[in-house]
């Protein structure tokens, strides 16, 4: 964690930046920074570790059960803020991609700290967590507070893996859509390779 001045959350990226398929807005969101601003208090963390999902297609994805009341915000433009609770116990931030009506999205699994923050970020629900990310956030505009991403600095070094926990969606399980800042120490799990 970095300590100095409080960090500042203006210039975020253009809504154009997220108007592309899900897997290159995920490589593209390594090293980016991810601002949340609530209750008098400003958080920034890079993001290190992401996946995507593709749209209907993906058997992984949400948006192959079609449209429902929880995915309805999947479907919305892109830059938006798509928060879904799983298990009852985390919330999971992701990051809406490609064109309104096209379902593709990025978790954001991990990021690495760069202001104080009270927990660990080293995973999907922890990162939630430490940043105040929940279901009051979902279908915002990632452009504007109180949570928006940054410009940053992509990493030297990207590592391409499979998705976690999806072992249930056929060919799918196995597609390379996880990707990592493969230098962070704050991976939500090691790369297999």
């Amino acid at each position: 964690m970095s300590a100095g001045p409080a960090p500042t959350c203006a210039v975020p990226l253009p809504r154009a930046f997220y108007a592309r398929p899900a897997d290159q807005v995920a490589r593209a969101l390594l090293g980016q920074r991810l601002c949340v601003e609530q209750g008098g208090r400003r958080s920034l963390a890079r993001i290190v570790e992401t996946e995507a999902y593709l749209g209907v297609e993906d058997l992984a994805c949400h948006a192959s059960r079609g449209l429902t009341p929880r995915t309805r915000t999947l479907y919305g433009p892109p830059g938006t803020a798509y928060v879904y609770l799983i298990y009852g116990l985390h919330h999971l931030f992701n990051v809406v991609a490609l064109a309104e009506g096209e379902p593709h999205a990025v978790l954001v699994r991990a990021v690495e700290p760069l202001s104080e923050l009270p927990a660990r970020t080293d995973g999907p629900g922890r990162l939630t967590r430490a940043l105040g990310i929940d279901l009051t956030h979902n279908g915002i505009d990632l452009s504007e507070p109180p949570i928006s991403i940054l410009p940053g600095d992509p990493p030297a070094d990207v590592g391409v893996d499979r998705r976690i926990g999806v072992d249930y969606a056929g060919t799918w399980a196995d597609a390379p859509l996880r990707f990592v800042d493969a230098a962070s120490t704050h991976l939500s799990r090691p790369l297999a390779r």
